[in-house]
């Protein structure tokens, strides 16, 4: 009975809760391996639409290269960022496994980046999104996360930046 009362003002609080929050979250292959293959794009970004949606938040933008994935989300206050991208990582690791895209087993790297929008740029973020197979043409997504980190003054250990097979 204690539980429910504390359910139902939760529930009132968050009623009267209005957000506007829009975050762009990226996070590498293990090891920064090119193991997404192209002919694959569509049906892992559907897939992760479905995991974000069953979440209740709401996936703007996504594209993924062979090595990284993108996603813009407006994400409500209910859920911690953490958990959501957890979700999308175990989920999309899960389906990648099940659908033997990959020779051995298909992981993620641990950690993510996650940076803060306005509305007013996410015409910006979407086209930043959409691009991304033009924009590595010129960029190493090492350079392009950096570039990021830096950008937004996130501090960073150049130790832990998404480390390569090699590193």
């Amino acid at each position: 009975m204690i539980f429910k009362l504390r359910q139902e003002r939760h529930l009132r609080r968050m009623a009267n809760t209005y957000t506007q929050i829009y975050i762009h979250i990226v996070f590498a292959v293990e090891g920064r391996q090119s193991l997404i293959q192209p002919e694959h794009n569509d049906e892992l970004q559907k897939y992760i639409t479905g995991i974000v949606s069953g979440q209740k938040q709401k996936l703007i933008a996504i594209n993924n290269m062979p090595d990284h994935l993108h996603l813009l989300v407006g994400i409500k206050p209910d859920i911690a960022l953490s958990d959501l991208v957890r979700d999308v990582k175990a989920g999309s690791s899960k389906f990648i496994n099940e659908k033997h895209w990959v020779l051995g087993r298909f992981s993620w790297q641990e950690g993510f980046g996650a940076f803060s929008y306005s509305r007013s740029q996410l015409g910006t973020v979407i086209r930043y999104i959409e691009n991304q197979q033009k924009h590595h043409a010129k960029k190493s997504f090492r350079e392009e996360y950096v570039a990021l980190l830096e950008k937004f003054g996130v501090e960073y250990d150049p130790r832990y930046i998404f480390k390569t097979g090699e590193e």
